[in-house]
């Protein structure tokens, strides 16, 4: 059984190989073992914080493991707050008018405009899935687990959320809007800009960077249309947020482009539809064989040191009891009759 649970210390061998498989652009995770034993450290004391009654510093790393053979396939995570102890920059996709009444010209010019308005908002981050678990719906099991921990633990997170998504660039690491912007301030290269600030080496951003607005007509055809666009691995989980409601308000990264999508927390599909119930451990009437047809369900526990999120198929009837096998409720850490959260697995089920 596939299984979202906390990232735990003896974690560290696990995700380091996870992160040799990013690849340049994923600057949340990168093989820096240091940097991702921090990350876990950081991770652990969060998850151990009781009586949370607004979000801070917290970072909550989770990882997705296969119960069969005890490997960590995958991992997500999410940020409490950020911009709190250093700037966090984006760019915005913005217009200057430039008119003459005289000439008879109007001329509305898209412009980048750097800017800070993500600070103190919660953001999902990290989310990284091995190939070779791309399938059977894990993915959508790893990314929407982390509104499942949302719906259950508000005060932990800001109400708005939002997920910075990786951008274009080839597989050389290259990036064509670093190449025609970034590269003329920072004199280094993109592979080089994206390692310092997955290590938490900002200040050169503000050194470097241009204050003024950027005239986006003035950059490269090549640099201009990937601006907004992600990465030819990141589009599934695109997909995935925009079905959950995450939109693009035109936010995008600095280095390579990639955009922002924001959420209001309580219209978040997965967070605004789920519910409590109590858990009814035996054999479910409605559960479903492999070649039968049902309903998937994110399923997950009320904990948070020990927070778990599975997904299961039932055939449920309307108004019918969720039961869960008892195989189910070991993996979610639960009892009979104690409280488990359930939300159908996409909006259209």
């Amino acid at each position: 059984m596939m299984v979202i649970r906390p990232i735990h210390q003896n974690d560290l061998a696990a995700l380091h190989r996870l992160a040799e498989k990013t690849g340049t652009g994923f600057t949340s995770l990168t093989p820096n073992e240091k940097s991702l034993k921090a990350k876990i450290d950081i991770s652990v004391a969060s998850f151990e914080k009781e009586n949370i009654t607004k979000p801070h510093d917290e970072n909550y790393l989770m990882v997705l493991e296969d119960t069969t053979t005890g490997d960590i396939v995958g991992t997500c995570g999410i940020l409490a707050t950020v911009g709190l102890d250093e700037p966090f920059y984006s760019y915005h996709l913005g217009t200057i008018t430039h008119a003459s009444r005289e000439l008879g010209v109007h001329n509305a010019i898209p412009t980048l405009i750097l800017n800070n308005d993500f600070t103190g908002f919660s953001e999902i981050c990290t989310l990284f899935l091995e190939e070779e678990y791309r399938h059977s719906k894990n993915g959508q099991l790893l990314s929407k687990s982390r509104f499942m921990f949302m719906a259950q633990f508000p005060e932990r997170f800001t109400e708005k959320v939002f997920a910075e998504m990786r951008g274009v660039c080839d597989e050389n690491g290259m990036s064509p809007l670093w190449e025609s912007l970034g590269r003329h301030f920072f004199s280094i290269d993109f592979k080089k800009a994206d390692e310092l600030t997955s290590l938490g080496s900002k200040q050169f951003i503000a050194e470097l960077m241009p204050n003024n607005p950027v005239y986006v007509n003035l950059l490269p055809k090549e640099a201009r249309d990937v601006l907004g666009e992600v990465h030819d691995n990141t589009k599934p989980a695109r997909r995935l947020l925009e079905q959950e409601g995450f939109r693009y308000e035109n936010y995008v990264d600095i280095f390579d482009g990639g955009p922002s999508l924001e959420a209001r927390v309580q219209d978040i599909r997965a967070v605004r539809d789920s519910r409590l119930c109590l858990a009814n451990i035996g054999q479910p009437k409605g559960a479903v064989g492999q070649n039968e047809q049902g309903h998937y369900y994110l399923v997950s526990n009320a904990k948070v040191t020990n927070f778990r999120c599975i997904l299961i198929q039932r055939s449920i009837q309307p108004g019918s009891a969720m039961t869960l096998t008892q195989e189910e409720a070991d993996n979610l850490c639960v009892t009979n009759k104690e409280p488990v959260r359930i939300v159908e697995l996409s909006p259209n089920a």
